[in-house]
């Protein structure tokens, strides 16, 4: 089994910074790309960043130079340091992780999901 736990979303103002963590556990064997993705009211969910186990980073357009995406490779814990927040920010914010796990003496590809964090920031 293998579990994905969002935290550190909250309220902020515009402008301010909020640092959200993901831990993943379980039988994970191996873990290829780690991501953040956020649903806002009405949108639909989108890539917010990744990173691959290579290192490779990407960023939406739209949160480039004010977000930064990192990961302990020790502890598969993944964060996302959120500088320079603005309202068009808000949204529920979800962790995914793409992984090989063993379950039933077989190992297997697959992604899961946190249940996500809310972030809200107000103008």
């Amino acid at each position: 089994q293998v579990q994905v736990v969002e935290s550190g979303g909250g309220l902020v103002q515009a402008g301010g910074s909020l640092r959200l963590s993901c831990a993943a556990s379980g039988t994970i064997v191996s873990i290829s790309r780690m991501g953040w993705y956020r649903q806002a009211p009405g949108k639909q969910r989108e890539l917010v960043a990744y990173i691959t186990s290579a290192g490779n980073i990407n960023y939406n357009d739209s949160v480039k130079g004010r977000f930064t995406i990192s990961r302990t490779g020790a502890e598969n814990t993944l964060y996302l340091q959120m500088n320079s927040l603005k309202p068009e920010d808000t949204a529920v914010y979800s962790c995914n992780v793409v992984m090989r796990f063993l379950y039933r003496s077989t190992i297997s590809p697959g992604d899961c999901w946190g249940q996500g964090t809310q972030v809200t920031v107000s103008s």
